[in-house]
């Protein structure tokens, strides 16, 4: 990754010049830092004495980073309700099954709800991940209720005592109702069986700025507890994550970085800022 490794050679080689400033101001805008984030980085690079830059930027970069929990919520007297959330084509019903896959490594048990009933192939992708993965799944007839099958799927993992209930959610509607009333609702008849303890949205990270437009819309209408940066395998830019918990405040708790099940990992702060410098 090593998003400033060019703006250090530059200085090492002596950015003297305007056209020198410019262009390593406009690499940090392409790799998805944001243009006030990359002005702010080079006005530290041209203030900061050049053998203490990288602490300066380091420190500056932290700073940005949310201060929420990235743990995953978990509960030990109840089932932990995770709603995940965000538009189609993202790999939302993906990042599904491989947080599916990442908590039965921990040995948790898992009910799965397919509450994208808008979307026929979102429900056999779902269904064929619960099988592979050895799990259960509430599903309901297709264009049904979505909050008729988070309540199934609800009352089964607390009668089951379930470790973790997921509740793939729907990225677009087909209906006159608003996407957001739809997840509004869904989180109110799942309240009425257990809390939800996890709102996470998924985000394609090579969608770059775009990804932060999306962010903020889902984060006004549903109270949004984290982030899972999908497509991180290396074609997505290094700074996106920055970017989004900056302007977001919501911390990221994952990131894919393959199609396979096991490539979800926990996302570590100090090691992706170390990556940005590597």
């Amino acid at each position: 990754m090593a998003l400033f490794s060019k703006l250090f050679a530059k200085i090492r080689g002596g950015a003297n010049f305007a056209s020198d400033w410019a262009e390593i101001e406009e690499s940090l805008i392409e790799a998805d830092l944001g243009a006030s984030s990359a002005a702010e980085i080079i006005e530290i690079a041209k203030r900061v004495k050049g053998d203490e830059i990288s602490d300066a930027i380091f420190a500056a970069l932290s700073s940005w980073l949310s201060k929420s929990e990235r743990n995953l919520a978990t509960n030990s007297n109840r089932p932990t309700t995770v709603m995940i959330v965000g538009v189609n084509g993202t790999g939302k019903t993906t990042s599904t099954a491989k947080l599916v896959s990442y908590l039965k490594q921990k040995d948790q048990s898992v009910l799965l709800a397919a509450a994208d009933t808008f979307r026929a192939a979102a429900v056999e992708q779902l269904q064929t991940w619960a099988k592979r993965l050895s799990v259960e799944v509430v599903t309901g007839p297709v264009n049904g209720d979505p909050a008729s099958v988070a309540f199934e799927a609800a009352t089964k993992a607390k009668s089951d005592d379930t470790n973790y209930l997921i509740i793939d959610t729907a990225g677009r509607l087909h209906t006159k109702s608003g996407l957001m009333d739809e997840l509004g609702k869904v989180r109110r008849v799942v309240e009425k069986v257990l809390p939800i303890d996890e709102v996470l949205l998924v985000v394609d990270a090579t969608t770059g700025q775009n990804g932060i437009v999306q962010a903020k819309i889902f984060m006004a209408s549903v109270e949004v507890t984290g982030l899972i940066l999908t497509k991180m395998d290396g074609s997505a830019k290094g700074g996106i994550a920055l970017a989004i918990e900056r302007e977001t405040g919501i911390p990221v708790k994952f990131i894919g970085t393959g199609e396979a099940a096991e490539d979800l990992q926990a996302f570590e702060a100090e090691s992706y800022l170390n990556g940005l410098f590597a």
